[in-house]
């Protein structure tokens, strides 16, 4: 049995579920998020509270399915509710970020600038070095940071570069720390 997937998810109030033709539709006071779950996982909305469940619970395919369908479920609830959201830093001598609507102009030491746009459903703000991006769905909000991440990752000698915030860069010695250490 799965620890997380046999216990039952309480729809908060102003949060509607429906599960038609076993696409999982979840409304709330932001948006409207859809998600079609494997064949092998069945939800159900009885109440106030959906329940999760597999096929056949004694396949270690379908126990992980349980798990992850579940938590899916609550990740579309919480991002209905109350959004999610991920913080760039932007580390560098002349690094610069600047919001236009949907696109994000970065300066990341590059002959020419980075223009990157946002996927839909994504919001950015940008204060001084901090990237702030937000939206609904929890993947793409992530898949929209790492993206931007990719554009400098950060260099281990100087820790130049793009950032999640409280990421730890471990930095290297350099050749000169290296020269002075040798004598």
């Amino acid at each position: 049995m799965s620890r997380l997937g046999k216990n039952p998810i309480a729809i908060p109030a102003g949060v509607i579920v429906k599960v038609i033709d076993g696409v999982v539709t979840v409304k709330g006071p932001k948006t409207e998020l859809t998600f079609k779950p494997h064949p092998n996982a069945k939800v159900e909305v009885a109440g106030n509270e959906i329940r999760v469940s597999v096929v056949s619970p004694e396949e270690k395919f379908d126990r992980s399915l349980w798990g992850l369908t579940h938590k899916l479920v609550i990740n579309m609830i919480t991002g209905v509710t109350a959004g999610f959201s991920k913080q760039l830093e932007i580390i560098g001598v002349g690094f610069k970020v600047a919001v236009a609507g949907s696109k994000i102009n970065l300066d990341l030491g590059f002959s020419h600038p980075v223009t990157f746009e946002l996927p839909k459903g994504v919001e950015a703000k940008a204060e001084k070095n901090i990237l702030t991006l937000s939206g609904p769905d929890k993947q793409v909000v992530g898949q929209a940071a790492a993206a931007i991440r990719k554009l400098r990752k950060p260099e281990p000698y100087k820790g130049k570069g793009i950032r999640y915030v409280g990421e730890a860069v471990r930095q290297k010695a350099g050749k000169a720390a290296k020269a002075a250490g040798a004598k």
